[in-house]
Formats: structure tokens, C-alpha cells, sequence
């Protein structure tokens, strides 16, 4: 079919519109309609993850329940939590102590079990059978150890702080179920999280002590790659 003048005419404009249209949508827009950034409380989940208030709130409770040993720093307050971290992080220095004791031959005769003539059933684990001598140092160390907590109770040292509040002293306020982060260094805040993690550790580690039947010393030297012993 012979195609006319009027027809080319129209295909040529038609192509024309069509190669606008196209380079159109690459050209630069004089003005764009910019979606809104969703702000930053609507993506601040963790208020419903974390409350914060529900330290707060046992605090709370525990004060108006038990007022006679709230007010000394019993139960779920942030003395408590902070000389609980204390003895957990002291705690993680003893085992580790122990482990490298252990490692280099420090403790003698450490697998020798105890004559039972000598040391009595204090020393036995069930019927006859007693504890090595590597186990009854370090349980005598801990003794030890309880008992110098015991006096920093009953007699506080002038520049040590008490393990209990003073009559009139009022608590420091709850950190939160998660402290802020951004509080580092040899601050107050430091030293709960580090507290709070040494005694999740300790946990984790009695139980897998409890799972696997293992000491935790050998434990402990299996999670650094064998580096006591």
C-alpha cells in the first residue's frame, strides 16, 4: 500500500511525541515531592521491648512491702546490683587466677585427694571419697575472701563504701534495664554493665559446669583457646 504525504506526516509527529515523552522522563525535575522520613520515635522500639520501669517499678514495690530492709539496701536496689558486680567481677579474677595457678604447677599436689584421717568428713564429697588439695585451697581462699566482705560490712574502712546504706541514705537511681553506653571510662555506669555482664557470665558458666559435668576452671581455659593450660 503506497503510504501519502499526509501519512508521513503524522508517523513523523507521532515519532517526535514519543522520543519527547522518553527523553522527558530522564530531564532533571524542577521540583520533587519528597517522602517524609519516618522519625525517629516512630522507629524507637525500645520502649516496647525494654521498658525501663520495670527495675523501677520492683524497687518501688519492695520499699513499700519491706521499708525495714529497703532502707539498708536489701533486695532489688542499686547497691545490691552494684556489690553483686563486684563479687562477680572479683569472682571472675579468682577463677582466673585459679586456671593460671593451675596451669604452671602453683598449687601443689593438686590432684592429691585429702587423708580423711586428718581432715575429717569436713573434707568429703559423698561416703568416703574427699576433695583434692587443688579444690580445698581455693575453697579456703574463698573463705577467705568472705570474710574480709564480712568485715567491709560490719566495720567499713573510712575511704571504702559500705555494703549496706546508712540510716537516712538514700539510693542511687535505677540505671535501666539497658545503661547508657555512652557513660564509658571509670565512671558509675561502667561499672554496673561491667557487674551485670560478670554475672551473666558466671551463670552461663555454672551452667554449662552443670551440663557438661566439667569444672569451671577447665571451662574457662576452653573459652580462651587453652591459654592456662
Amino acid at each position: 500500500k503506497k503510504i501519502t504525504g499526509t501519512t508521513m506526516t503524522k508517523l513523523s509527529l507521532a515519532l517526535t511525541a514519543a522520543l519527547a515523552g522518553s527523553a522527558a522522563a530522564f530531564a532533571p525535575q524542577a521540583s520533587v515531592n519528597k517522602v517524609a522520613a519516618p522519625s525517629s520515635s516512630s522507629l524507637n522500639f525500645y520502649p516496647t521491648m525494654f521498658p525501663e520501669d520495670v527495675f523501677g517499678d520492683g524497687v518501688t514495690d519492695w520499699k513499700e512491702e519491706y521499708a525495714p530492709f529497703a532502707k539498708y539496701g536489701w533486695g532489688p536496689s542499686v547497691q545490691a546490683e552494684k556489690w553483686n558486680g563486684r563479687h562477680a567481677m572479683f569472682g571472675w579474677v579468682f577463677m582466673c587466677a585459679c586456671a593460671y595457678a593451675k596451669g604452671h604447677g602453683l598449687i601443689p599436689d593438686a590432684e592429691s585427694a585429702l587423708n580423711l584421717k586428718e581432715w575429717g568428713t569436713l573434707a568429703t564429697i559423698s561416703n568416703k571419697d574427699t576433695i583434692t588439695n587443688e579444690r580445698a585451697i581455693i575453697l579456703i581462699a574463698n573463705v577467705h575472701f568472705f570474710f574480709i566482705s564480712l568485715c567491709a560490712t560490719l566495720c567499713p574502712l573510712p575511704f571504702s563504701d559500705s555494703l549496706l546504706l546508712e540510716p537516712g541514705q538514700e539510693d542511687e537511681e535505677p540505671y535501666g534495664f539497658i545503661p547508657n553506653y555512652k557513660d564509658t571510662g571509670v565512671t558509675k555506669t561502667a561499672e554496673i554493665i561491667n557487674g551485670r555482664l560478670a554475672m551473666l557470665g558466671i551463670i552461663a558458666l555454672m551452667g554449662n559446669s552443670a551440663v557438661t559435668g566439667r569444672s569451671m576452671i577447665d571451662i574457662i581455659n576452653e573459652w580462651i583457646g587453652g591459654a592456662y593450660f
